[in-house]
């Protein structure tokens, strides 16, 4: 406790006291709470914000037990294998290559699944990356203090962690393509869920981040799918 309080110290006061102003709002504070009423201050308590523990606070710590033993479990064989899968989603490059691959070999299905895939990691990258992420603002995990090993590790991305870009595009893509080539979207899916893993297994993301952005690019792919098709619809009625 006494280095927390430290930081009180270059106020000039004892370092167990609070700055002048702080220490008299709570002093304010208390004497006005004390002058109401009793079942006032019953009200007020129960619309108080809750403390900063209980589900969520336990939600917290299964991500990081998760996240630990994932970074503690030796697997030298597979560190390379989602070490690469990880770098190729970099940029959706691996989901580019898919979509160029559905459309020349997988007829018109394939070029449909090809456009709905990528509109649907345009529309989702743009969502989470301008709009989730800096509403998220969590800091990316710290693999030294989890000794995750460096032959598993990539380049750490400046953004923020929550939620995982890779994760919500993989997902995207995969949902995009299946809704036009289901055939096509089990192995993607299969992709997409590994790309998602590896961001964990290298360390520079949490459990949460990328369940959060799996769930996110799903949401958004199928709202991206259903005004496409509705564009396609009055295409083909003009």
């Amino acid at each position: 406790r006494g280095r927390v309080l430290n930081h009180a110290a270059p106020c000039g006061r004892h370092p167990g006291h609070l700055p002048q102003p702080v220490g008299r709002h709570f002093l304010e504070l208390g004497q006005r709470r004390a002058r109401l009423p009793r079942q006032a201050q019953h009200a007020e308590a129960r619309t108080a914000l809750p403390e900063p523990d209980g589900w969520w606070a336990e939600v917290n710590n299964l991500d990081l037990a998760v996240y630990a033993a994932i970074a503690a479990t030796p697997t030298p064989t597979l560190d390379g294998f989602f070490r690469g899968l990880s770098r190729a989603a970099n940029n959706s490059k691996l989901w580019i290559a898919s979509a160029a691959v559905l459309a020349t070999i997988g007829g018109p299905g394939g070029r449909r699944a090809a456009v709905n895939g990528l509109a649907s990691v345009a529309v989702t990258s743009a969502v989470v990356n301008l709009v989730l992420k800096p509403l998220g603002r969590r800091h990316r995990p710290d693999r030294a203090t989890h000794h995750v090993p460096i032959t598993r590790q990539v380049t750490m991305p400046r953004t923020t962690s929550f939620p995982s870009g890779h994760a919500a595009s993989a997902s995207a893509f995969a949902t995009g393509v299946a809704s036009a080539a289901p055939e096509a979207g089990i192995p993607v899916s299969t992709a997409a869920t590994l790309v998602a893993y590896s961001r964990v297994h290298t360390g520079v993301h949490y459990p949460i981040d990328v369940i959060a952005g799996s769930l996110t690019g799903e949401a958004l792919a199928l709202l991206t799918v259903a005004a496409l098709a509705r564009r396609r619809r009055r295409r083909l009625d003009g």
